[in-house]
């Protein structure tokens, strides 16, 4: 079972899956901490919450640098719907991680006025948890897409249709592909040949 485990973590597609829920459920339970510490009106408190959302927050980074990583991997596992929740996926991901970056500041900030701005700390903790809030809904709407690309019976609605500017070119990953997925591919299309090649015709020898 280490043995398996440990193999795994050769796969970035693999640490992508382990560490995705990080920046939401730690958001999550930040900012439930961060509401008791201003109820609470507790410095202490409220420093703990804002640790865990920065915490939280950069963890975004690592989840979308290893879902980058595993793309070419799990696109050629993954069917045709799969690759259209696949690319949506990625670009939410890439397009609003952005938020989390900002959150990760502020909530950096946040944790000096603590202890050097006592003043300031009060609205920095209210900015915090507005951002935390707007944060963790983004990371709910990219994990939507992510849970479709393999789970058939969470697919309640059509896929997007893909972006063709991104979808040809748009994307990094568009030019190259990974040797995993060139030779499943080969193997797909060797299938097809194989399948539409007319049966060849039985001619009768006559001795």
């Amino acid at each position: 079972m280490l043995e398996g485990f440990l193999k795994g973590l050769d796969q970035p597609e693999y640490i992508h899956v382990l560490i995705n829920p990080l920046p939401v459920y730690g958001l999550a339970m930040g900012l439930v901490a961060l509401m008791i510490g201003l109820v609470l009106r507790s410095r202490e408190a409220r420093t703990g919450a804002l640790a865990l959302i920065l915490i939280a927050a950069a963890s975004a980074w690592p989840v979308l640098h290893y879902g980058q990583q595993g793309y070419d991997r799990v696109k050629g596992m993954a069917d045709s719907e799969g690759e259209k929740w696949l690319e949506e996926h990625k670009r939410r991901a890439e397009q609003l991680i952005f938020a989390f970056y900002a959150l990760g500041a502020v909530a950096l900030v946040s944790i000096g006025a603590e202890w050097k701005r006592p003043k300031a700390a009060l609205p920095f903790a209210i900015t915090t948890l507005v951002l935390a809030t707007v944060a963790l809904g983004i990371g709910g709407y990219i994990a939507y897409a992510g849970g479709h690309i393999r789970h058939k019976e969470f697919r309640f609605e059509p896929a997007p249709e893909l972006r063709t500017d991104e979808h040809h070119g748009g994307s990094d990953h568009a030019g190259r592909c990974h040797p995993f997925v060139l030779g499943l591919r080969q193997k797909r299309s060797m299938r097809v040949a194989s399948a539409q090649e007319p049966a060849p015709l039985m001619r009768a020898t006559m001795s």
